[in-house]
């Protein structure tokens, strides 16, 4: 946990520029008036032109995610210019008590957990995905998603709207229009600034927003040591059996 909060410490004091390239930017205290206008078809167009240019961004960043419990949570998120990338997610794991990171290296995407220890499991492999039962699922925000954006053939329905509050750029509503199929993305809002930068998202995990980016890491590095355990389920644990006590019973 301490581990977490120096980077967020980083982020937030860190300084910020212009918008250009890699370089950092500070998040806007107000919406900015959304691009896009024009019928579904531009929509769906806008939307995977702002998701190709996501997947060549580079950068850290620092989140707020608010999932409802007004106890608003921040997430880090860090595409390196060597394609590696993690996304550290607060209590993102056992039922919402344990501090969780999502990373993928050259070897594949760990599950790491965040605290005192930190330990690694590698959950998928390359070009894998992370198995539901150890998946936290914002960091599918981040990467996952992008190619189903660009890719026209997925059955999504692509409309622009006004964006998120305090949300910067473009903002699309996305629904899946293949019933009974498992979507290829989750249902909601995404919004990104015009280099491709996601700036907000609305899903039914929770309401994400850009607090602050800076410029990307050359890498990025596991949290803790890889180990052959069993990775941190999303369910909480079980609580603990309480064994009978044998005093005062008869011999």
């Amino acid at each position: 946990m301490r581990r977490f909060a120096f980077i967020v410490t980083l982020l937030a004091l860190a300084p910020t520029a212009g918008c250009s390239g890699g370089t950092p930017e500070q998040a806007p205290s107000s919406p900015a008036p959304s691009a896009v206008t024009g019928p579904a078809a531009d929509a769906s167009d806008a939307l995977a032109g702002l998701a190709a240019l996501a997947l060549d961004r580079r950068y850290a960043a620092l989140y707020t995610w608010d999932v409802g419990d007004n106890q608003p949570r921040n997430v880090i998120a860090m595409v390196a210019n060597d394609g590696s990338w993690r996304v550290d997610i607060p209590r993102g794991a056992q039922g919402g008590t344990t501090d969780v990171s999502i990373v993928r290296t050259a070897a594949g995407v760990h599950q790491c957990s965040l605290g005192v220890t930190s330990t690694c499991v590698l959950v998928a492999d390359k070009g894998e995905k992370v198995p539901g039962r150890y998946d936290p699922r914002v960091q599918r925000l981040f990467r996952q998603w992008l190619p189903a954006f660009t890719d026209r053939h997925e059955a999504l329905a692509v409309s622009a709207v006004q964006p998120l509050a305090g949300a910067q750029g473009s903002c699309f509503s996305v629904d899946s229009v293949a019933a009974g199929l498992d979507a290829p993305v989750d249902v909601g809002i995404y919004c990104y600034a015009p280099d491709g930068l996601l700036t907000a998202a609305r899903v039914n995990f929770g309401v994400l927003k850009l607090v602050k980016q800076v410029a990307a890491p050359a890498t990025v590095q596991l949290p803790g040591p890889v180990i052959s355990g069993t990775p941190l389920g999303m369910d909480a644990p079980p609580p603990p059996v309480v064994q009978p006590s044998s005093a005062g019973l008869p011999g």
